[in-house]
């Protein structure tokens, strides 16, 4: 399991995708990994960051399936609910993705992601991606290590473009 009992009262943290299709999706499996996360988020503890990115991720699912109605349930949840902020993307931020691309040879969203937790001035970067596994620039939190291997996110009504 992962600890994010250490994780100060009041941090920022940065969530990639995958965590959050887990919660919505509610794909016991992985999820028990980062419920602990989102139950801090919910108390009021920590502060979620996603990136623009991950927000577009998110709602491609429903939206793939022709579900509106749930996509927008999404949106709602992430860009208005308590203790969750989008981080803008801006020409600073795309800047410092593509020094982040450039230097770890990331995909771009990859990259922007890294960007997003750095610019947030989030304590850490929360993903299910061995991707990150070189980036210094950041905490990287993963419960990939636990798993043993990466389990890809489960193709349900949110299943992700890769």
């Amino acid at each position: 399991m992962i600890d994010f009992s250490s994780l100060a009262r009041g941090s920022r943290v940065t969530i990639d995708t995958a965590p959050i299709v887990y919660l919505f999706e509610d794909h016991h499996e992985y999820l028990k990994y980062y419920m602990p996360l989102f139950e801090r988020i919910e108390a009021g503890e920590i502060q979620a960051i996603i990136s623009v990115v991950t927000l577009a991720e998110v709602l491609a699912g429903p939206l793939r399936h022709g579900n509106e109605i749930m996509a927008d349930r999404y949106y709602r949840a992430l860009s208005k609910g308590n203790n969750w902020q989008i981080q803008a993307m801006d020409s600073e931020l795309a800047f410092l993705a593509a020094r982040i691309r450039t230097r770890y040879k990331l995909k771009l969203p990859d990259a922007i992601q890294v960007a997003t937790a750095i610019q947030s001035t989030s304590v850490a970067l929360v993903t299910h991606d061995r991707d990150f596994s070189t980036v210094n620039e950041i905490q990287i939190i993963t419960a990939v290590e636990s798993l043993g291997v990466l389990f890809p996110a489960a193709c349900g009504v949110n299943c992700m473009d890769e």
